[in-house]
């Protein structure tokens, strides 16, 4: 994460993001698929690490091959080319975007760490402070309820974070500023959409200025008189 200071002055905390360029590989049409989508293609690969079938589809459209596809459904108005390049000015200031990513994996933790408890008591005469406790009666149910929070895996799972502001957009390098913390650790694989929920972007302020009439002094004191009801 970085930081950055918007016209206000305001400090922000904010993520750098890579955001492209991606390879349109393949488009899905109504005519022929019953929807309309592209599959993006995001990052260099060697051959020996790809399927042959992805290879010798990578070769008949004569794309570069890539390591990573993801499919993304398409608006009525929106229309993509195999082979078209796509890069992060398809942002500006001001978007709304929701990103996908795997958070990280911190292997098997306790319930304290993974379920936030509160503990036992830790005053002198408590032996368990940091156990599970009693998890179902014996006679009846006899078996442990469902979605009991237990100690277990944490993390390295699937996680969006919707409606984060875009700060800044850099073209020449492909990178975007978003206001806030993103799911994954440094160097992870992220998908990036225009939010689902605000596809319109955060709306401009709009600030009307009314300008006050000036009180002449004399009048001022005057009525200021009269309402009294004294006379001079």
């Amino acid at each position: 994460m970085t930081q950055y200071i918007n016209k206000e002055g305001a400090l922000i905390p904010a993520t750098a993001l890579e955001a492209g360029p991606c390879v349109v590989t393949d488009v899905k049409t109504l005519e022929k698929h019953g929807y309309k989508a592209a599959q993006l293609g995001f990052g260099n690969a060697k051959a020996k690490h790809l399927s042959n079938a992805l290879k010798v589809n990578f070769e008949k459209k004569k794309l570069p091959l890539k390591r990573w596809l993801k499919e993304v459904r398409l608006a009525p108005g929106e229309n993509y080319e195999i082979g078209q390049e796509i890069k992060a000015d398809v942002f500006k200031a001001g978007d709304l975007v929701d990103v996908q990513g795997t958070s990280i994996g911190k292997g098997f933790a306790g319930g304290m760490k993974r379920w936030h408890w509160g503990g036992s008591p830790t005053s002198h005469g408590h032996t368990s402070h940091r156990r599970v406790g009693s998890i179902g009666a014996s006679s009846s149910p006899s078996r442990t309820w469902p979605d009991q929070t237990m100690p277990g895996h944490l993390g390295n799972v699937t996680r969006s974070v919707q409606n984060l502001e875009v700060l800044k957009v850099d073209v020449s390098r492909n990178l975007i500023l978003i206001k806030g913390s993103v799911a994954g650790g440094d160097n992870g694989l992220l998908f990036i959409r225009r939010s689902l929920k605000r596809p319109g972007g955060i709306p401009e302020k709009v600030i009307v200025k009314i300008q006050k009439k000036k009180k002449d002094p004399p009048k001022a004191s005057k009525q200021s008189v009269v309402g009294t009801g004294k006379k001079k």
